[in-house]
């Protein structure tokens, strides 16, 4: 995939090497900066980046862990469509929380999307997370298969 990265810029420039990797930004405010995507297909793997509430470059949902896990998810499983993935094709989660009191509502939150699909899943307690408002981050990885 070729395109010119910048603000708002979907796709991520291929670095030469194999072309059956796909790279998707979405135009979040630290991609371009850090220089990162937000979605990487290699083959029949997507993986997101690490998602958190953040919504036209601001925190969403500030003070509310379970709304903050819920809008995550969706930035990652948004991530994934664009690369032909969806809920039930995820097969790891790993998220991060910034205190043990957020682990129950976070981990219900993740069950509302997941308890079905049921992948495996890590939840680590940090330190904290790039803004002090984020209160949880969230990473998704889906097999596809012979998609």
């Amino acid at each position: 995939m070729t395109a010119v990265a910048g603000e708002g810029s979907r796709a991520v420039p291929e670095p030469p090497g194999d072309a059956a990797v796909i790279r998707l930004g979405s135009g979040g405010p630290w991609e371009a900066l850090y220089g990162y995507s937000r979605v990487v297909r290699a083959g029949q793997s997507a993986i997101t980046a690490g998602c958190t509430s953040t919504v036209d470059g601001r925190v969403a949902h500030v003070g509310d862990a379970a709304a903050q896990t819920a809008q995550a998810i969706r930035i990652g499983l948004d991530a994934l469509a664009e690369v032909g993935a969806g809920p039930a094709d995820v097969v790891r989660t790993r998220m991060y929380v910034t205190d043990r009191m957020y682990a129950d509502e976070v981990g219900r939150a993740h069950n509302a999307v997941f308890g079905a699909v049921r992948p495996v899943a890590t939840m680590v307690v940090v330190a904290g997370l790039i803004d002090p408002d984020h209160l949880v981050e969230v990473e998704l990885e889906a097999w596809l298969g012979d998609r």
